[in-house]
């Protein structure tokens, strides 16, 4: 059965996906990091690969990072707070619910925001996921679609000093002014040392598409070099170091020195949903799910559909990338076998 299963595996390391680049360098080897990818093809969600912020004990959501204890975890932006309950798995992807709850445990906490009013906590819960290993450099590529609704749908990254937002898509533009919001990709760099949070390098282009309306591949290539942003394997955008510290010191108080390409540091990558209050807070639940199907409007939630998230790193050392595909079969093997112990314990017991 162990060889059976090493087999299995070794013929999915070999046939696993390539990077969707409609311009890749065929001289490079792109080798895919199992342990910040997901295919959500599981019956449930691979903790080990994921943080669920605000999974419940004891009838509460608690907001405890299992590598770092001690580190105070974001419960999300209020008014909507971040709940472990707030996400599916169906049909081979992770759904994120954004969810009318007024009778949810909400924090008493009223924070002030960087960026906003304070605002309490109540009505709304979303859902937040956090990679629990970081990578540095590689292509990322997302396959998704927006919650057609007044909230965000976020695929975007934190690090050392440094926050990497591949997209904060808001599903539904319709308060006046905010028409052109749902067919806008909006990414950016974000200093946390100098600019405490704002951005020292940041775009917003309409998609000539709603982002709700349809699934599409949305994939950064990432290295010292600068970025490279993708569109269903088109090249929708490009920044080099020397731009984005042009972009900095044209939009930022900074000094002649300052270096604007602050993305040089390892990320974890983040999941979530959030309200946006400046774009405009739904009211009720019939508010929050306007656009949504007749089961959406019955249950109260709207989806961020999400079927996969992958990272690839390069490699050109064909030894190294054997070693690494062996490894990765080892762990993932052991992993399987744990999960069916447990379950067969469970079921004995």
């Amino acid at each position: 059965m162990l060889f059976s299963a090493l087999n299995i595996l070794a013929t999915h390391a070999q046939e696993a996906p390539k990077p969707f680049l409609a311009d890749s360098t065929s001289s490079v080897n792109w080798i895919l990091n199992k342990e910040v990818s997901d295919e959500f093809n599981d019956s449930e969600i691979n903790e080990d690969l994921w943080y669920i912020v605000g999974k419940f004990k004891d009838g509460k959501p608690v907001y405890k990072h299992p590598d770092k204890p001690n580190k105070k975890v974001w419960k999300g932006r209020a008014p909507s707070q971040f709940s472990g309950r707030n996400y599916r798995l169906e049909d081979g992807m992770l759904k994120l619910e954004a969810r009318w709850e007024p009778d949810f445990p909400f924090s008493d906490e009223i924070r002030v925001p960087v960026f906003g009013d304070p605002l309490p906590y109540e009505n709304i819960t979303t859902a937040c996921f956090i990679a629990r290993k970081s990578f540095k450099y590689g292509y990322v590529e997302i396959r998704s679609k927006a919650a057609d609704a007044e909230v965000t749908s976020a695929f975007w990254s934190m690090g050392k000093n440094l926050e990497f937002d591949f997209f904060e898509m808001y599903g539904d533009g319709r308060a006046k002014g905010k028409e052109h919001l749902d067919k806008e990709l909006w990414w950016s760099i974000r200093d946390w040392k100098n600019l405490k949070g704002k951005p020292s390098y940041t775009e917003r282009k309409d998609l000539g598409f709603r982002v709700a309306d349809d699934f599409h591949i949305y994939g950064i290539e990432w290295d010292e070099t600068g970025i490279k942003y993708y569109v269903d394997g088109k090249l929708f955008s490009s920044v080099t170091p020397e731009e984005a510290t042009k972009w900095a010191k044209k939009n930022r108080e900074v000094g002649e020195d300052y270096n604007g390409y602050v993305a040089t540091n390892p990320i974890n990558i983040w999941l979530d949903m959030e309200i946006f209050p400046w774009q405009g807070i739904p009211k009720n639940k019939a508010d929050l799910t306007l656009n949504g199907t007749p089961e959406q409007k019955e249950k109260g939630r709207m989806d961020f559909e999400i079927d996969y998230v992958r990272v690839w790193q390069k490699s050109t050392d064909k030894k190294e990338e054997k070693e690494l595909e062996k490894e990765k079969v080892k762990k993932e093997t052991k992993r399987k076998r744990e999960k069916k112990e447990k379950r067969k314990r469970i079921k004995n017991n």
